[in-house]
């Protein structure tokens, strides 16, 4: 039996674990090593969001982020290579409580989902839950087929720019 490995502290648990909670409803949650206040802000502020929200590996980048973070505000992101063939979401913020949760719709189309986002801050670490709820048990199906592969891609890449922006904290 090798001892030492008992004494070294286990890594931190960054995956993302994507549960389906009801037929409409699907939770992903993961732990951020970072400040609620910071995770929050990659959640808000367009040219953060842009640095991490697209998974690099479908090689279609973000074109373009708007967002007015505010109850009513709305927001729209484009995918693609060119604003010709960009593909775009959009909605409105209806819940915004800075550094502690989002809600938001997703508006286009009528399949979408209502996403809530919380951040929860512990000893620096940030526990970040997003619930998707859908209006059936269909849409929610034809979701998850393509979040159980991008949304932890993403993740890692929201952990990536949190690093670099954890080097810049209290300098701006």
């Amino acid at each position: 039996m090798d001892e030492r490995r008992h004494s070294e502290p286990a890594p931190m648990n960054n995956r993302a674990t994507v549960e389906r909670k009801s037929e409409r409803e699907l939770v992903v949650t993961r732990t951020f090593n970072g400040p609620a206040r910071i995770v929050y802000e990659a959640w808000t502020k367009p040219e953060l969001f842009m640095r991490w929200w697209a998974p690099k590996s479908t090689g279609v980048p973000l074109l373009s982020c708007e967002m007015d973070v505010r109850v009513g505000g709305g927001y729209r992101v484009a995918f693609g290579h060119d604003a010709s063939s960009a593909m775009a979401f959009f909605g409105k913020y209806i819940e915004v409580i800075p550094n502690s949760r989002l809600v938001w719709t997703n508006e286009e189309s009528e399949d979408a989902a209502v996403t809530t986002v919380t951040f929860e801050e512990k000893d620096g670490k940030t526990l970040l839950v997003l619930h998707e709820l859908y209006p059936s048990k269909e849409a929610l199906d034809e979701a998850i087929a393509g979040m159980e592969d991008g949304m932890p891609e993403q993740f890692e890449q929201l952990d990536e720019l949190l690093v670099t922006l954890g080097a810049s904290v209290g300098r701006t």
